[in-house]
Order: C-alpha cells, then structure tokens, then sequence
C-alpha cells in the first residue's frame, strides 16, 4: 500500500519553518505497513496544489495533505480541494462552528467572519472534526483512494492521525503485518557497528531486515520482518536482536527505540538514583532534554545554569583561583562545578558541563567548540575534553548528548 504526503506552504518553501509533519507522519504509516511513495512541498498557489494531486493520484491510494486551512486569504486548500474533486459548493459545519466558537469563548474573544470561514467546507467532503483546534479535517474519496487534508499545527495533525487517520487506513486497506524490534547503542559510530556485528547481519533470513538509524550521539538498529506477527517471528526476531545485544554489550542501551536520555532516567529509576546539572554553554539544553519526559521528577532534581564566572563560585563553589589559573573552560572547573552540584543539590550524580559554543570567544589554546564536560558521582568524578565544530547551535547539542554519553558510561561501571 502506497502513500503520498503533499506539505502546502510558502513558510515551508522559503525556510522558514522545517516540515516536520511529513517525517512523523511517514514513521507512523511505516508502523502499520503502509509505505511513503513521496513527499511533496508545494506553494500557496491553487494550480501547484492541483498538479501535486494530480500527480499523486497516479502513484498513490492515500494521500495525505498538511496545511493551508487557516482562516486567512493565503489558506487556499479548502477552495483548491472542492474545485478539483467538483464540489458542489461550500456549506457549514455547525460541529465546526460550535467548536470554533467554543475555543474562543475561553479566552472571551468574539468570532469573526474570517473565523466563521473555517466552519465552511466542500459539500462533498466528509468532516473530521478537529479536538484540538479550530480547522477541520477533511476526507475525500475518488475510486479505491482516500484523500486527507489536515491542518499543519503539527500536534493537531498528530491527534488525528493518531484518533482517527490511522484507524481509518487500517479499516479501509488490507495492510501487511510488520514487526519492529530496536534496540539504541551510544558510543559507538555506525560504521564501526556494522563491522561488528557484520557475521550477524549475514546470517539474517531474507525475510528479516536489519537497518542502521543514526542519530546525534546514537544509532539505533532496527530489525524488521514482514511474513507477518506470530509468535514463530517475534521468537526469530528477538534471536538475532539477542545476538546483537551480546556482540554490543559494551555499547547497549535499550531494547525499545526512545531517545537516548529518556533510556538513561528509566536506568537510574530502576536504581533509585537522582541527578543534577550544572550548564554553562549548554544554556539549561541538557534540562530540557530531561525534563521533556514525564516523570523524570523522581530522577532529575534540577540544576543550575552557571554562564557566569561569578555564579561558578557562588551557586558551586567553584575556587576564584581555578578559574584564574585554569579558565571557566578546563578540567578543573568543571570537576568542581560537577562536585559543587552533588553536593548543593545532594544527588548521587551530577553533570557539568563548560565550552566555548562560538562562533566567537575561541583562542589559539582553546578554539571555538572545546568543551569540557564532567560526571560526577559521591565518590569518583571522570572528565573529558571535547572538541567540536565551529556552530553554536551544534556544539550545544552535540555537548549535551557527550555529556549523557559520559553519564551512562559511569552508570555501566557502577552497575557491573
């Protein structure tokens, strides 16, 4: 079964914002067996829209289509799709409407007519009411296809694939039986993984598939058959993930495809152990990552964000002369900031992290991307230099996902 996602948008084509509906959405669909054929972003423009359809319809059964359902002159999907599939003309959606007016009701705002104009759709549609905001989901039929437009917020798109559009696919196409089975690795490149389990791969049945997914920091294996889910399947997939797991000991670490600091909290849950940061160049990015999880209350106990020199010494204890002799960027201060941290927020762990993200402040001695990142345990603390690029943006990231890297290779030492 095929698939085509078409993205309509300007904002989209000129840089503006990333589209991120298409990737989430080809992942969901890959779950259920339905593979993504293309993805097309398209202008604000009624004749581009038209021929994406077009063309999608000779490729595709389902077709998937984000944005342009907004209330202004620019969001022209409505009025394209009821020309294309001849509508009979627009009517009102009262559930729409109610839905509309009930949303503003809670902030004490009037509907506009501009706003009464998202209540209006093709009469040949059918509506799919939206739960999470104001535009409607519209689906459409031409022969054995389906035809979806969804607004491009992407967490209203989400709510409805997830409600709605998959349950829909699945009821409507007879879709093959796929099994995944991930496990993530960290520390160790995708290269240097393929050649260690490359006895492994080459012994893989036809019928299951082994793909290398990496990603900053990690890389995740994913094993996959499509014969169909039994227990015989699940028995031989789970063998050769078994196999992989002993060959990569050193580098496991989950048997579930989550991100590499939601695998780290569910460890030291398990253990009952807390955690603390200490961010100069990260800028509170690790506690973002480790507070996008929910519960990760019961392992992270919070932190500082020390940028300052002044608030080393004075929320950590960092010594004025290991920041005069060493500098703010040096395995000296950030074994104290790490040390400081265990001790201000009583945590059996704690991180810190010191760099010079760029793209200014670097010297001969300590160029643009030299961080320093320590752990911190209540008796042992490891240290280690890194250097990356010159991007702020990166060097933020890729700082934040060394410094989990660390973490979890102290973690390993303490639980063998």
């Amino acid at each position: 079964m095929l698939a085509e996602i078409i993205t309509i948008g300007d904002e989209i084509l000129i840089g503006q914002i990333i589209d991120s509906n298409s990737a989430w959405m080809a992942v969901e669909l890959n779950k259920i067996g339905v593979k993504v054929k293309q993805i097309t972003s398209v202008s604000d423009d009624a004749e581009h829209i038209k021929e994406a359809l077009r063309e999608a319809e000779k490729r595709a059964n389902i077709i998937l289509i984000t944005g342009g359902l907004g209330p202004t002159k620019d969001d022209i999907t409505k009025k394209t799709l009821a020309e294309f599939y001849k509508s009979g003309g627009m009517v009102l959606h009262q559930p729409t409407l109610d839905k509309v007016a009930s949303i503003f009701a809670k902030y004490n705002a009037p509907v506009t007519d501009l706003n009464k104009l998202q209540a209006m759709v093709p009469d040949n549609c059918e509506v799919i009411l939206n739960e999470n905001g104001t535009a409607p989901c519209m689906l459409f039929r031409n022969e054995d296809r389906i035809i979806v437009s969804m607004p491009g917020v992407p967490f209203e798109m989400m709510a409805l694939m997830q409600d709605k559009i998959l349950p829909l696919i699945k009821a409507t196409y007879n879709l093959p039986s796929i099994y995944h089975k991930t496990i993530l690795t960290a520390g160790i490149g995708e290269s240097f993984l393929a050649e260690k389990i490359a006895h492994i791969e080459d012994s893989l049945p036809a019928y299951i598939k082994l793909a290398y997914l990496p990603k900053l920091g990690i890389v995740r294996l994913r094993l996959s058959t499509v014969t169909g889910i039994t227990p015989e399947t699940q028995q031989e997939v789970a063998h050769f993930a078994k196999l992989i797991k002993n060959e990569i000991e050193d580098f496991w670490v989950a048997d579930e495809d989550i991100p590499l600091e939601k695998a780290i909290l569910n460890l030291m849950d398990t253990h009952k152990l807390t955690l603390s940061v200490a961010e100069s160049c990260t800028g509170g990015y690790l506690s973002h990552l480790l507070t996008q999880h929910s519960g990760s209350s019961s392992v992270f106990l919070g932190g500082g964000i020390v940028y300052a020199n002044a608030l080393k010494v004075k929320q950590l204890g960092v010594s004025s002369q290991t920041l005069d002799t060493y500098g703010a960027v040096s395995e000296e201060t950030v074994t104290a900031m790490a040390n400081g941290a265990i001790k201000n927020f009583n945590s059996d762990y704690a991180i810190a992290i010191s760099g010079i993200a760029g793209p200014d402040g670097g010297t001969a001695e300590k160029p643009v991307g030299t961080v320093w990142i320590a752990v911190a345990h209540q008796q042992q603390t490891i240290a280690k230099k890194f250097t990356f690029s010159n991007k702020r943006l990166q060097n933020i990231e890729r700082s934040a996902i060394a410094a989990l890297n660390l973490l979890l290779r102290l973690l390993k030492q303490h639980q063998a």
